[in-house]
């Protein structure tokens, strides 16, 4: 199974083509226009299903199936954590529950972390479950930590582990938070202003059985969004 997210940066329907060639299963997608608006070229691959969220019919989550997985949104979803989303993944064969995530700031400050943070404390039950995936744009990394914040990125981290859900990413190069080689995102496209806050977390279960996990090049994703794509390979 082959899981993509992309913050595609608006008008997913002219940039669809170019993450489909990564042929993914499951495709997370912030910032991704109202289904109304997704018209695709004839040549385009349709999903099999989809899942969307929002209140801004150009801006929303988007979460597409490119094949026989079935998405559902959980009913025990707490709308206080709009972009926090708890969806049900399944076939014939097997069922995960992935949470779509898009960090959004809080009114009050700029910590996005706290929506997160707030979020896998009320799914905590949940998150003891086996086949838990958490993936997307978490606008979040430990080189912004408070250390006076209990609701900083470090602290969601040490939080999740302690749960036994760890990042993909970390886990298969090896590296530490704060410290990662290769960015998801270039600030406003500048590729000297490099960050690490798209992020693919998974249940232990599931971290014993990744494959592969890649990270999009500047050269290839720049023209396309200010983001690149973090792709997980799961042999499943």
């Amino acid at each position: 199974m082959k899981i993509i997210t992309w913050n595609c940066n608006m008008a997913f329907r002219k940039k669809a083509e170019f993450i489909l060639t990564e042929q993914p299963d499951i495709l997370i997608v912030p910032e991704c226009e109202h289904p109304d608006k997704l018209i695709f070229k004839n040549e385009i691959t349709k999903p099999t299903d989809s899942l969307w969220f929002g209140n801004n019919l150009n801006k929303g989550l988007g979460i597409f199936s490119y094949s026989d997985y079935k998405i559902e949104l959980l009913s025990i979803h707490n709308p206080k954590f709009e972009y926090v989303l708890p969806l049900s993944i399944k076939n014939n064969k097997t069922e995960f529950i992935i949470f779509a995530i898009w960090a959004q700031k809080p009114k009050k400050h700029d910590c996005y972390t706290e929506q997160i943070w707030d979020a896998v404390h009320f799914y905590n039950d949940l998150l003891k479950k086996e086949n838990i995936i958490l993936a997307g744009d978490f606008n979040s990394s430990s080189i912004w930590d408070k250390p006076n914040r209990i609701y900083n990125h470090t602290n969601l981290v040490n939080f999740l582990e302690n749960m036994n859900i760890h990042s993909t990413y970390h886990i298969f190069y090896n590296q530490q938070q704060g410290k990662e080689t290769a960015s998801t995102l270039f600030m406003h496209r500048k590729i000297d202003r490099p960050y690490h806050i798209d992020f693919c977390f998974a249940s232990k279960n599931l971290i014993e059985k990744i494959r592969n996990v890649e990270i999009g090049k500047y050269e290839n994703w720049t023209k396309h969004s200010d983001h690149k794509p973090l792709t997980v390979l799961f042999e499943i």
